[in-house]
């Protein structure tokens, strides 16, 4: 269940939890025309930082813009409310969820008269995937559904109607007896998990596919940038299934899986079996980042002050 925190910001002030409702003839839950972002912040040894935030609500404003919805906020603003939202429910590490909606009005498909509205929530959750699944690696499997195709749906806009095809292909993996799902795109090769990046290690290799029918994932980019960092080499690449069964490691990453390893896909044993070195590797220094207990990227932690 949901840990219900005090307050949640919506179109521009703080309202109780309980009260921050809308209408149910509002236009985004009939048609699914809403974008949204997931955030994380975390504790560390210098108080609480959002990681990324900059990108994360620039990347809201422009999924918007790719769906004809302008936001009525600047991006100054929604931080400065994300900000705002983590330190008046005194949260030290918390999920955050930035969602830009059709709010009500004309009903139909053409409705582009409606005001389009803005809310930001923010609430303790643990690891997607489980503390397990963070240690020992999880069990995927791909699933039947495809990710769409890019004359299908806008690839690089992060909406609400997309994740429709992720939870059929979730709820399927999962009713199989799976923690998560990899799919394919239209052509056969692997796109991504239903909420999630895919990385594989090859010959010491980090390889991830192209940004065809992939989410530009921010944890993503973060990934390939500290492993360069470290002299790992990257390759954004065409990835088929059977690279998948054969790799070394392999590995989710996005801002509610983090950096999960995947121990088997498909009933085949990836590597060992066991989270490999370069995942622990990557695993460590990711945390160790947005924690701020490494010094490097200060630029991705946007501190928060409890309680204002």
């Amino acid at each position: 269940m949901l840990k219900e925190s005090q307050w949640i910001w919506m179109d521009g002030a703080l309202v109780p939890w309980k009260e921050a409702n809308v209408h149910v003839l509002t236009h985004s839950l009939h048609y699914a025309m809403a974008v949204f972002e997931g955030i994380r912040a975390y504790e560390g040894p210098h108080g609480t930082h959002v990681f990324r935030l900059k990108e994360h609500i620039d990347r809201l404003i422009n999924s918007g813009k790719v769906m004809h919805m302008a936001s009525p906020f600047t991006a100054s603003d929604l931080i400065q409310a994300t900000v705002e939202t983590v330190g008046r429910n005194s949260l030290s590490s918390c999920y955050i969820r930035p969602i830009m909606y059709v709010g009500y009005g004309d009903m139909g498909i053409y409705a582009r008269q409606n005001p389009i509205r803005v809310s930001i929530a923010a609430w303790e959750w643990g690891t997607y995937l489980g503390e397990e699944g963070l240690s020992r690696g999880i069990r995927a499997k791909v699933s039947s559904y495809q990710r769409f195709g890019v004359n299908s749906f806008l690839n690089r806009a992060k909406v609400s109607a997309h994740y429709v095809n992720s939870q059929l292909a979730k709820w399927e993996v999962k009713m199989a007896g799976y923690d998560e799902a990899i799919l394919l795109d239209h052509e056969g090769f692997v796109a991504e998990g239903p909420g999630e990046n895919i990385f594989i290690v090859s010959d010491g290799v980090l390889r991830t596919p192209v940004l065809k029918t992939v989410l530009d994932g921010i944890t993503r980019d973060a990934i390939m940038t500290l492993a360069r960092e470290e002299g790992i080499r990257v390759s954004e690449e065409i990835l088929t299934r059977d690279d998948l069964y054969l790799a070394d490691e392999a590995f989710f990453t996005g801002t509610a899986a983090e950096v999960t390893p995947i121990r088997e896909i498909d009933e085949r044993m990836i590597g060992s079996g066991k989270p490999g070195p370069v995942t622990l590797r990557l695993q460590k220094l990711f945390f160790d980042v947005v924690r701020g207990i490494s010094p490097i990227h200060p630029e991705w932690r946007h501190p928060v002050i409890p309680g204002q």
